[in-house]
């Protein structure tokens, strides 16, 4: 049974943790935008040279690029029996992109996980980690973006009828239990 699975969330959600903790549940990659871009540019492949150029230079890698990465590392053998997608996409436009490109190969997402987690939860779980450039302004606007362009993406799926909301501000227990539970049922 395969299981193709998106998960959405805003920064410090906890995607990340989650998605690992499932995949490796369900046997399939976890594919997050970060693991395509060091995975391409390790392997020196042209997209990832090119996506090397930005990066050297502090740019984020264009939509174009990123989606022509994804459309490579969707097209990888060990997605036969699935895939999770961490972090992708980011805005409708991507999300609009993802469809046609999945329509293309075939394949579609069985289920989106949205977490769900409160602006102010967000700010004291990126703070306690402690990372240098975490200060409570940077998080904010980071937030803000994710609100403006990410967040749509839930209504898009939405509009498809294949996004499940997830309470994010629980234990990380609870929320793989509450994942699990979802992705059991998807798809039987």
């Amino acid at each position: 049974m395969t299981k193709r699975l998106i998960f959405l969330g805003p920064p410090g959600a906890g995607k990340g943790t989650q998605a690992q903790k499932l995949a490796k549940m369900l046997g399939v990659p976890h594919i997050s935008t970060g693991a395509i871009l060091r995975e391409a540019t390790k392997a020196g492949t042209p997209l990832g040279k090119k996506a090397q150029n930005y990066m050297n230079r502090g740019e984020l890698v264009p939509d174009a690029l990123m989606l022509d990465l994804i459309r490579e590392r969707l097209q990888q053998t060990d997605v036969q029996k699935g895939w999770i997608l961490d972090g992708f996409p980011r805005n409708v436009q991507q999300a609009t992109f993802l469809e046609a490109l999945l329509a293309e190969l075939n394949q579609s997402p069985d289920c989106v996980l949205d977490l769900d987690v409160p602006d102010e939860v967000i700010v004291t779980r990126l703070l306690a980690r402690g990372r240098k450039d975490d200060n409570e302004e940077t998080i904010r606007r980071r937030l803000e973006v994710y609100r403006e362009q990410t967040a749509p993406v839930s209504n898009f799926y939405r509009d498809r009828a294949c996004l499940q909301l997830v309470d994010g501000n629980q234990l990380p227990e609870a929320v793989a239990l509450a994942l699990q539970q979802i992705v059991g049922q998807s798809h039987e």
